[in-house]
């Protein structure tokens, strides 16, 4: 189903939600934090589904991002109140303590509906099964990667004709390449922020390509490597201090702007501001994040980035029963089946058939960083961490102030590791 033809579904979703069947069989209650790009993308598949289903008494709400919206989710699950079916980014499937505040996915009904292990990567697939159940189905995979301006990496010879980028390699290479595109812009070579949660990516994304961990298997206690860490946060402070290619202070909406009017010529970031630039009409495409620190490239010479996944899960319930889980499974089933439309706003697809398809593969550049998903770091296993969360954003006001210059990178590394044993001692909520 193209858009056109999920636009088609729209005129149907007052008269499907207004014709609604009280039986537990024949509703549906969806909740999502998808807003701008993402929401505009979610709203045009749920209409198309309500259209597809005039049956179900169907109700989709979309709430705030990130704390908000997960506060809200644990205590509807909490009491017993929650959704039917609703998203959680994967990475906080530990602090949703499966078993009491999710249910799991009937296998039966995931057999019947075709939703199987081998159609996803196993490396994502293995994250959603706790105790031998299935309580997450993911649906994309939103990695880290580098955007760059195609029109001024010609110029540089960075780029081919087509757009193409050279291989870019090892801290070296890719600093010398910014400090270039410096020259060419007067702006910056590369921009990004070291605000919020985006220095734990660019931190994680590194010391991960290091082999570095982070906790022990069971998060109660740190392992990490000191050494690895450093080296990470010394590149970190090269981009900003040292060899000044990329701003030591920037929130991402500055990162954003400065790249797409064509004033800087890379930028790190999510993969979720394709359509902003296509919008704008900026001259760019996308690759993998780099291999930064060479002889560390996973699977495909695909260097590890940072990421997490979209999934879908069903909050606790009481009374839940088999039965009244199908309308889910049917909804699950039907956006998977519709990966390449959501994909189009940048994420991988976790739907195997949706990443070899015709349609997916003629996206452009969105199929470029599929092999991303392969190599996708999600942050480690324990009830504190994942996208929104605390350890993001206390690593986050340590690693950008060694970003901004004001820091060290032996003091950023004793803060967050000073922060990251609070959580540890701290007892899990539920």
């Amino acid at each position: 189903m193209r858009r056109r033809q999920l636009l088609l579904g729209a005129a149907a979703t007052m008269s499907a939600a207004a014709c609604g069947v009280p039986s537990g069989n024949d509703r549906l209650r969806y909740w999502n934090l998808f807003g701008g790009g993402d929401g505009v993308r979610m709203v045009e598949l749920i209409d198309a589904f309500a259209a597809s289903r005039p049956d179900l008494d169907f109700q989709a709400s979309t709430l705030a991002w990130g704390p908000p919206y997960y506060t809200k989710l644990s205590m509807a699950s909490a009491g017993g109140r929650a959704p039917d079916v609703a998203i959680l980014h994967l990475a906080r499937l530990p602090s949703f303590a499966p078993g009491r505040l999710l249910d799991p996915f009937p296998p039966e009904l995931l057999t019947e509906a075709g939703i199987t292990p081998d159609r996803f990567l196993p490396e994502i697939w293995d994250r959603c099964v706790v105790d031998g159940q299935v309580y997450a189905i993911p649906l994309d995979t939103h990695p880290f990667v580098m955007y760059y301006n195609t029109e001024l990496c010609e110029k540089l010879g960075l780029a081919t004709a087509n757009g193409d980028l050279i291989p870019l390699r090892g801290p070296d290479e890719l600093i010398a390449a910014w400090a270039e595109a410096k020259k060419l812009t007067g702006g910056y070579g590369l921009v990004l922020d070291n605000f919020g949660v985006s220095p734990w990516r660019l931190w994680w994304t590194l010391y991960r390509q290091l082999n570095g961990d982070l906790l022990n298997p069971d998060a109660t206690a740190l392992v990490i490597d000191d050494a690895k860490a450093l080296q990470a946060l010394d590149f970190m402070r090269r981009l900003s201090v040292t060899d000044a290619v990329a701003p030591g202070q920037m929130l991402l909406s500055g990162a954003v702007a400065l790249f797409g009017s064509s004033k800087a010529a890379f930028l790190f970031n999510g993969e979720w501001e394709v359509t902003t630039f296509q919008t704008q009409k900026t001259p760019f495409s996308m690759v993998p994040f780099p291999e930064v620190f060479p002889g560390t490239a996973g699977p495909g010479g695909i260097a590890r980035t940072q990421a997490d996944c979209h999934t879908f899960v069903l909050p606790h319930q009481r009374g839940r029963t088999v039965a009244g889980t199908r309308p889910a499974i049917d909804y699950v089933r039907f956006m998977l089946e519709h990966s390449v439309d959501w994909a189009a706003g940048g994420h991988v697809p976790a739907w195997l058939p949706a990443t070899r398809s015709p349609d997916y593969l003629a996206l452009d550049p969105q199929s470029r960083y599929r092999d991303a998903a392969a190599v996708a770091q999600l942050d480690p296993k324990a009830w504190f961490s994942g996208s929104a969360s605390n350890m993001e954003n206390l690593a986050g006001a340590a690693f950008g102030a060694v970003q901004a210059g004001t820091a060290t990178p032996e003091a950023g590394l004793a803060q967050f590791k000073a922060d990251l044993q609070r959580l540890i001692d701290t007892p899990a909520p539920v």
